[in-house]
């Protein structure tokens, strides 16, 4: 007689409920549920802590019967948005909490950087897909990216998200914008204090002003060029509370 294994999610960490602080649900309530685990390595990374090999030891391995008892905990077992995010969390097998939640009224969005699809984006109700822009120092897989579009259902929310440090990333944006002109795109400034995240604490407080400044470099550079179809956000929780974690 076998027994049958039970898939284990690699946590960071479980919080909330707090509010969305960016993209197409900011200022929204949810409960989020951060997984570990990475295939890209930005420059800028603002949560090494989900990401680097170094915080392993940190890290919790939970099934989804796990996760989703936390979520009804923190909930209080009333169904709020539910959101996936990571490191990457298109890397671990999500479907089953998916199912989980949804079965008790939950609702589930995720933010990836569209490196890698999954059957179970069919079932969620936003998709957030962020690909990372040059001053990242990582790559685009174009193909990888509209397989990961594709992958969305009839009624999920698909949208493209970029952050924008300088005039490369805005030039990226663009071709992202012309690439998907029927999917709503956010854009926002760059959280990036040098190197925030490999070589400074993740609870650091970042450079507020930095971050304003190019706020509305962003701003005037979009009205500039009469990009009307684009929205400009910050990133709210790092107004809020800075860059530190389960916030």
């Amino acid at each position: 007689m076998t027994t049958k294994r039970i898939p284990k999610i690699r946590i960071s960490e479980i919080f909330g409920p707090t509010i969305q602080g960016e993209g197409a649900l900011i200022g929204q309530p949810t409960v989020f549920v951060r997984t570990a685990g990475c295939d890209y390595r930005c420059d800028w990374c603002d949560t090494p802590y989900a990401v680097g090999s170094r915080y392993r030891f940190d890290w919790q391995s939970m099934t989804a019967e796990e996760i989703f008892a936390e979520i009804e905990k923190l909930s209080g077992g009333e169904p709020l948005m539910v959101t996936l995010s990571g490191g990457n969390p298109a890397i671990p097998p999500l479907g089953d909490l998916i199912t989980l939640g949804k079965a008790k009224g939950y609702r589930f969005a995720i933010e990836t950087q569209g490196s890698i699809h999954r059957p179970w984006f069919a079932d969620l109700d936003v998709l957030t897909l962020s690909p990372k822009p040059p001053s990242s120092y990582m790559e685009t897989d174009w193909d990888k990216l509209d397989a990961s579009v594709a992958a969305a259902g009839p009624d999920t929310r698909v949208s493209m998200k970029i952050v924008i440090f300088d005039d490369a990333d805005y030039a990226y944006a663009k071709q992202v914008g012309a690439r998907y002109p029927d999917l709503p795109l956010y854009l926002q400034p760059c959280n990036h204090t040098p190197h925030l995240g490999w070589g400074v604490n993740a609870d650091q407080d970042p450079d507020m002003a930095g971050i304003m400044d190019r706020m509305r470099w962003l701003v005037d550079k979009v009205v500039e060029d009469r990009w009307f179809n684009a929205t400009v956000l910050p990133q709210l929780h790092v107004m809020i509370w800075g860059g530190k974690s389960g916030v």
